[in-house]
């Protein structure tokens, strides 16, 4: 089975982020589920980033860059939202990376580089009307990604929600999740 290094969005390490990481060691991966904003979790999302934006993005990064030290090369790296910096930049830095399942974010490939590892499968799920998403452009980036790799998916999902894979939170929307999560599954198994 595949061993998982799960990033958190820009609430914090919610129940709804542990109970996906849960559904994912019910189905035999080994997952490993770094707190980035060491032990804090806001209700409201302006003040988790208001919390991201003052301790850093960089600084956020690198702790996510500092959870995979120690656990093997040979990771696939989950990143919800703001997790999917870390997330990103492990798979396209890290050697040994195994996959990248970017959530409801993606940053553009010369963040972290010039150019998408061609081993490293990718899949990038999101809502084509989330204001973060496709508004900020995200999706510009996920489909440039998508072109870039040689083994990459890019999801849509129809609707307006940003971080709807977290049950926890009120923006959760069951179905899509339903759907993200049969596709990661997937994917995990896939890779092995």
């Amino acid at each position: 089975m595949a061993e998982v290094l799960v990033f958190h969005h820009g609430h914090g390490l919610t129940a709804g982020i542990r109970e996906f990481a849960e559904n994912l060691r019910q189905a035999g991966h080994t997952v490993h589920l770094p707190d980035l904003y060491e032990g804090l979790v806001f209700d409201n999302l302006e003040e988790g980033m208001g919390y991201a934006e003052n301790a850093g993005f960089d600084t956020i990064t690198a702790r996510g860059t500092a959870a995979a030290e120690g656990l093997p090369a040979e990771l696939v790296y989950i990143g919800f939202s703001l997790g999917v910096l870390p997330a990103q930049k492990l798979a396209q830095t890290r050697p040994g990376a195994r996959g990248a399942l970017l959530l409801e974010a993606c940053v553009p490939i010369s963040e972290f580089g010039g150019a998408w590892p061609q081993d490293v499968p990718v899949q990038i799920h999101g809502m084509d009307a989330d204001p973060f998403f496709a508004g900020e452009g995200d999706v510009d980036a996920a489909r440039a990604v998508v072109k870039a790799a040689v083994d990459a998916e890019l999801f849509l999902y129809p609707g307006d929600r940003h971080l709807f894979t977290d049950s926890s939170l009120p923006t959760h929307e069951e179905q899509a999740t339903r759907q993200v999560t049969l596709r990661v599954l997937g994917f995990l198994d896939r890779i092995k």
